[in-house]
C-alpha cells in the first residue's frame, strides 16, 4: 500500500487533454483497435463456424488456447512499454508503427485463410489468431498507459477514457456493420488505413508525464500484484468482464436463431455501439456527481435489468430487442469509460505515476483476454454439450441459448456488484472515487 509520502508525486503529472483536438489526437488509436476487440470476438466464432463448418467445440478450444497465450504475454508487454517510455517517446512511436503493420497483417489472414479442411483451419486460425493478438496487445498497454500517465483526478481521469473508448466504441460499430455492408475484403482495408491514422495521431498527442524517480529503474513485472487496491479492483473487472464477454460472445447466434432476425443484425448492432458512444459525455457527468465506483455500479444494475428483459424475448421482436440493445450499449459505456479511470487513480494513490503504467495495464490486459477467452472457451462447447448449433430452432436448443445469452450474464454481473460494494466501495480509497 502506498504512503501519503508515496503518492505526493502522482499529483505533479500533466494535465489531461482539455480540448477535442487533444482528445481526438490521444483517443483516434482507439478506433482501429477496436477491431481486434469484441467485433472479432462476435464475428470470428460465426465466421469460421457458418462460412467455413469448423463445429463450436473445436473452435471454442482454438479461441480459448489462442487468447489465453496471448494473455499470458501482456505482463511482459507491459514491462516492455515502460522501458519505451523510459527511453523516450519516440521509441514507444516506433514500437506502435511496428505493431500496427503486424496487426493489419494479421487481422487479413484471419478472415481470409489460404488452407481448406477442418484441422488445417483450426491450426491458421489459431495461428493467426497468436499474430493478430501480439500485436495488438502491444497497442493498446502502450495506448493505455500513455493516458494514465496524463493523470488528474477522477472526472479528468474519466475524461481521458471517455476519448478512448469512445472512439473504441465508434470503431466497433465501424468493425460491426462494415462486414455486412461491404464484405470482410474492405473491413480488413479500413482497418489498416485506420491503424495508420491512429499512430499518426498518437505523435502528435500531449506527451506523457515523466517520474523524475524513475529514470534508469524499470519496475518489476510483478509489482502491481503486490498492490492490495489493483488486487481488488482486478477481481471486480475479472467477474464483471466474463458478464459482459458471454453475450458478446452469443449476440449474434441469438439474433438468428432466437430472434429470427438475422436481417436485422446492423440495426442491433448499430444501436448497441452507437449507445455506448454516445453515452461516454452521460457518465462523465454522472462521475462528477457520484463518483466513479457509483457510476460504475449503476450501469451494472442497467445491465441487469437489461438482459432479464432480454430473456422473455421471441422470434419477432425486433422493436423490444432494439431498445434491448440501446439500454445494454449505455451499460456498456460504464464498463468501458470507469473502470480504467479507477486503474489510473490506483496507480497515482501508489505513486507509480510515470514510472508503471505499462506493468499495471500489462495485467489489466491479461485480465480482458481471460474474461474473452473464458466466455468463447467455456460458452461454446456448453451450449453445444446442451443440443445447441447454429441454425436450431428446437425448443430445449433455443432455451439453452436463452440461458447462456441472458441467464449466466445477469448472475456474474450481480456478483461483479457485490464484489464492488464490499471490496471496493467500503475501502476509504475506494469510497472517494
Amino acid at each position: 500500500m502506498a504512503t501519503p509520502a508515496m503518492a505526493a508525486p502522482a499529483a505533479a503529472t500533466a494535465a489531461p487533454p482539455a480540448g477535442w483536438r487533444l482528445g481526438v489526437a490521444y483517443g483516434g488509436l482507439g478506433l482501429p483497435l477496436a477491431f481486434v476487440a469484441l467485433p472479432l470476438y462476435v464475428m470470428l466464432p460465426n465466421h469460421y463456424a457458418s462460412v467455413f463448418g469448423v463445429p463450436l467445440a473445436l473452435l471454442g478450444a482454438v479461441l480459448l488456447g489462442a487468447r489465453l497465450f496471448d494473455a499470458v504475454t501482456d505482463p511482459w508487454i507491459g514491462r516492455l512499454v515502460d522501458r519505451w517510455f523510459e527511453h523516450s517517446t519516440a521509441r514507444v512511436l516506433v514500437a506502435a508503427v511496428a505493431a500496427a503493420v503486424a496487426a493489419a497483417v494479421g487481422f487479413r489472414a484471419l478472415f481470409f485463410p489460404p488452407v481448406e479442411g477442418t484441422a488445417a483451419l483450426l491450426v491458421w486460425c489459431a495461428a493467426a489468431l497468436v499474430w493478430t493478438y501480439l500485436a495488438y496487445s502491444v497497442l493498446a498497454v502502450l495506448h493505455q498507459a500513455w493516458g494514465a500517465r496524463l493523470g488528474g483526478d477522477a472526472a479528468q481521469r474519466a475524461r481521458v477514457v471517455a476519448w478512448r473508448e469512445g472512439f473504441a466504441l465508434v470503431g466497433v460499430l465501424v468493425a460491426s456493420v462494415l462486414p455486412a455492408l461491404a464484405g470482410m475484403g474492405a473491413a480488413t482495408v479500413v482497418f489498416a488505413v485506420a491503424l495508420a491514422a491512429g499512430v499518426a495521431l498518437l505523435a502528435q498527442a500531449p506527451r506523457t508525464a515523466s517520474h523524475p524517480a524513475a529514470a534508469g529503474r524499470v519496475p518489476s513485472m510483478t509489482l502491481p500484484l503486490g498492490d492490495a487496491a489493483f488486487r481488488r479492483l482486478l477481481a471486480v473487472f475479472l467477474v464483471n468482464g466474463i458478464a459482459s464477454a458471454v453475450p458478446a460472445t452469443l449476440v449474434l447466434f441469438f439474433i438468428r436463431d432466437r430472434l429470427d432476425a438475422p436481417a436485422f443484425e446492423p440495426l442491433f448492432l448499430a444501436s448497441y455501439f452507437a449507445a455506448g458512444a454516445l453515452s461516454m459525455p452521460l457518465w462523465v457527468r454522472i462521475v462528477r456527481r457520484v463518483g466513479l465506483a457509483r457510476a460504475w455500479l449503476a450501469g451494472m444494475l442497467l445491465a441487469v435489468a437489461t438482459f432479464v428483459w432480454a430473456a422473455f424475448l421471441g422470434a419477432g421482436d425486433v422493436a423490444a430487442f432494439t431498445v434491448v440493445c440501446i439500454a445494454s450499449g449505455l451499460a456498456l459505456g460504464a464498463d468501458l469509460a470507469l473502470p480504467g479511470a479507477l486503474l489510473a487513480g490506483v496507480i497515482q494513490r501508489a505513486g507509480r505515476s510515470g514510472q508503471a503504467e505499462g506493468a499495471y495495464f500489462g495485467w489489466w490486459n491479461f485480465a480482458t483476454k481471460l474474461n474473452l477467452a473464458l466466455a468463447a472457451g467455456l460458452a461454446l462447447p456448453l451450449l453445444q454439450l446442451f443440443g445447441y448449433t447454429p441454425g436450431s430452432r428446437e425448443p430445449q436448443a433455443l432455451t439453452a441459448l436463452t440461458v447462456a445469452y441472458c441467464a449466466l450474464p445477469c448472475v456474474l454481473k450481480l456478483g461483479a456488484a457485490a464484489l464492488l460494494v464490499t471490496r471496493w466501495m467500503r475501502d476509504p480509497h475506494g469510497a472517494c472515487e
